[in-house]
């Protein structure tokens, strides 16, 4: 047994007097017992180890267990798992050994945090992918798996300034990247932006600071608003017999920074950076009815903006949060958003649905969290994905926002904003989504692309005879529809290639050639194609003929092309001269997704030529280094600094052109437009494809798509344009 009735230290004694004292749950005496154990069990095992900061490394289970109990408000059993989170991974301590010391079930949140851990190096994945896709993975087996290692993330972020500057900001972009979006789905909102808000801190810290600085600048003014508001309204909330109270919230500093970055705007522009909140006492009974008689109370006295309303008590989101939003014309005539909620609603949105819900009430029905959880496991099925598409799809979902259709039976279904019929059909069930051949929205005939709205009633259309085609992944939005797709899709291939390798090998036959490996690699040498499932495909599709066939058969059968083999490719004269006509098309290297020209050199590890397929690596010292896809360094790269990696193609520098759209907005005045127009003519490779200017009541927007040879020019340009008198803004869209 690991645990004798050993006592611990008093040190230790204290902090777990602490995490007893801040359970948000009520802990019975044998519950207490159990923890106590967990805690002798992790101060023996890692006894001796220590953190970077100094510390015994006993503190960092503690804490986490601190934030289960305080910041999450999950169980005894969560507690003590957060305890021994370590134990089996870092220490002698095994599962069996968990078994018969706190039980099988302890044991088996441990095993699940364990395994998140603990990942086998495939080379054909992303490390760091696939260990997210193994996090993802254990949401459907018990949510507190999640939940404990997210608390772990939490804690490492409070301490990360023990680290190196790389590990701090590998960590600080896996937080944005996966662990925010994680804890925001689950409804855990004050972690999800305290690991936003150290994140920018790490990543970014002189624009971190400036919000932080412009926000504490405003707490005395924001102070006297919240009494300037609750002075008007607190004498009839009170009247009506309304037990509340009133604060004041500011907006994330994280997510104050998203919104100027996205919207090219100021701090000064962001306008819901202030809340006020109020919390109101009721039984669940009258919740609702109290929540519009506050908005009721509040209306009498402040004007509201109709559009700016959400009402999530009758319609709760997914992870669980209720509230009434509205946004008024307040105090000094600026607009600010109220948010009403009962106590168990900010109860919810403080610890989260899941850990209120879940194991706090464990005879009730499933709630929406765990409905959520399994509408998730198709989609998490399909362990073929590649490991960093499963994530970058998965992750885009979390932060969505929703909409509300119907299906013609008038069941309430919630989708994922800009989802369109076809994600409707596959929402509903899958084999729907794959028979699909037409939708109806509001009883009217529409296209599969059809993007819907709240309020739509959908009915779906289907044949036995449909298959899904690959046009379908380009009106879909929901990682669900696309894995579904990409599965049929690729059970299609595999069939069209099978049979594309008998055709192959009959049309080989009657050319006196066997097909084998070396013929088949010659092949792809000779089609250009990267595998021979892809070869195969192509042959049975048609997209390669038999004249095709015949010209490879003639190139393989001739003195040429037996020299070519035998003398080797990647050094032979002949295999140069023949790829000197590709290389003058590929002589230069774009970035990213806006192919931006920036400087760079040749990874020494794997010396990639123009041609080869390639990625771009943002390193410390010597700026961006491109490598080879297939670099042995590659893997490690990806996986410890994902970040870093940025996408590369090849082009042709001296005719490419990229394309650019940007918005200007001014007064309406004479000759602005003319002006506008002349510089971007006059301008040196500038070229117009697309203008549109709308004018109202004294003002303008412009609307110009751009075909540039850089961003230099482009951003020469944008200052030229703000110059402009009557040119108010221009902004890159």
């Amino acid at each position: 047994m690991l645990v004798d009735n050993q006592i611990l230290p008093k040190e230790i004694s204290i902090l777990y007097n602490d995490i007893i004292d801040s359970s948000y749950q009520k802990i019975l005496s044998k519950e207490k017992k159990i923890i106590y154990e967990s805690l002798v069990i992790a101060y023996n095992s890692h006894d001796g180890q220590k953190r970077k900061s100094g510390e015994p490394y006993v503190h960092h289970p503690i804490e986490v267990a601190k934030i289960v109990t305080k910041d999450i408000g999950l169980d005894y059993i969560s507690i003590a798992s957060a305890l021994l989170h370590d134990v089996v991974e870092d220490t002698d301590v095994t599962l069996e050994d968990l078994d018969q010391s706190v039980g099988q079930e302890i044991s088996k949140i441990v095993d699940g945090l364990t395994k998140i851990s603990t990942l086998k190096k495939n080379e054909d994945y992303s490390v760091q992918a696939e260990n997210y896709r193994k996090m993802l993975l254990t949401l459907h087996n018990d949510i507190r798996v999640i939940l404990i290692k997210i608390a772990d993330r939490l804690h490492n972020m409070r301490t990360i300034d023990f680290l190196s500057k790389a590990k701090q900001d590998q960590m600080a972009s896996e937080s944005i990247y996966i662990y925010a979006p994680l804890a925001h789905r689950v409804g855990l909102y004050n972690i999800k932006n305290e690991l936003e808000d150290i994140s920018l801190k790490i990543l970014d810290r002189q624009k971190y600071n400036l919000i932080k600085n412009n926000i504490d600048k405003e707490f005395v003014d924001q102070e006297k608003y919240v009494d300037s508001f609750k002075s008007l309204i607190s004498k009839n909330l009170d009247d009506q017999k309304i037990k509340y109270s009133i604060l004041g919230r500011n907006k994330s500093i994280y997510s104050i920074h998203n919104k100027i970055q996205n919207k090219n705007i100021s701090f000064d522009e962001v306008y819901d950076r202030f809340a006020i909140r109020i919390i109101y006492k009721s039984t669940p009974k009258n919740e609702k009815f109290i929540a519009w008689k506050i908005y009721s109370i509040i209306t009498d006295h402040y004007t509201p903006n109709p559009t700016r309303l959400r009402d999530w008590i009758t319609l709760p989101k997914t992870n669980g949060y209720e509230a009434l939003h509205l946004t008024v014309v307040g105090p000094k005539n600026k607009w600010v958003e109220i948010q009403i909620r009962s106590e168990r609603m900010n109860e919810i949105a403080e610890k989260g649905y899941a850990a209120h819900f879940g194991y706090k009430h464990k005879e009730s029905k499933k709630n929406e969290v765990e409905l959520w959880l399994n509408k998730l496991q198709d989609v998490l099925n399909h362990e073929n994905d590649h490991a960093i598409d499963f994530v970058e799809d998965f992750k885009l979902s979390f932060y969505s926002k929703e909409i509300y259709v119907f299906t013609p039976n008038g069941d309430l279904k919630s989708l994922k904003s800009g989802s369109t019929a076809l994600d409707f059909a596959f929402h509903v069930h899958t084999d729907i989504g794959i028979k699909t051949r037409g939708a109806k929205v509001n009883g009217k005939l529409v296209p599969l692309s059809r993007v819907l709205k709240s309020g739509d009633q959908v009915d779906i259309i289907t044949s036995e005879n449909v298959k899904p085609n690959v046009n379908w992944l380009e009106f879909v939005e929901t990682s669900k529809a696309k894995s579904k797709i990409k599965a049929s899709l690729n059970e299609e291939k595999k069939r069209i290639a099978i049979d594309g390798k008998e055709i192959l090998e009959r049309k080989l036959k009657q050319l006196k050639i066997k097909l084998d490996d070396k013929v088949s690699g010659q092949m792809m040498k000779f089609f250009k194609i990267n595998a021979s499932n892809d070869l195969f495909f192509k042959i049975g599709n048609g997209s390669i003929d038999n004249k095709q066939i015949k010209k490879f058969a003639n190139d393989y059968n001739s003195y040429l092309g037996f020299f070519r083999r035998q003398m080797g490719s990647d050094n032979t004269k002949i295999d140069k001269i023949a790829d000197a006509v590709d290389l003058i098309k590929f002589d230069k290297l774009v970035f990213g997704k806006e192919s931006e020209m920036l400087k760079y050199s040749m990874a020494n590890c794997c010396s990639p030529i123009p041609g080869d397929k390639v990625f771009g690596f943002v390193s410390v010292k010597d700026g961006i280094k491109v490598h080879k896809k297939d670099c042995p360094n590659s893997i490690a790269l990806r996986s410890n600094y994902a970040y870093r990696v940025i996408s590369a193609n090849w082009i042709d520098s001296e005719n490419h052109e990229f394309s650019a759209k940007i918005q200007l907005s001014g007064i309406d005045s004479l000759g602005v437009m003319n002006n506008i127009t002349s510089i971007i003519s006059n301008s040196m490779s500038v070229n117009m494809s697309k203008i549109s200017f709308e004018a109202l009541d004294g003002t303008f927007i412009g609307r110009i798509s751009l075909e540039v040879k850089n961003k230099v020019i482009l951003n020469k340009l944008l200052k030229k344009l703000i110059s402009i008198d009557g040119v108010d803004k221009v902004s890159r869209k």
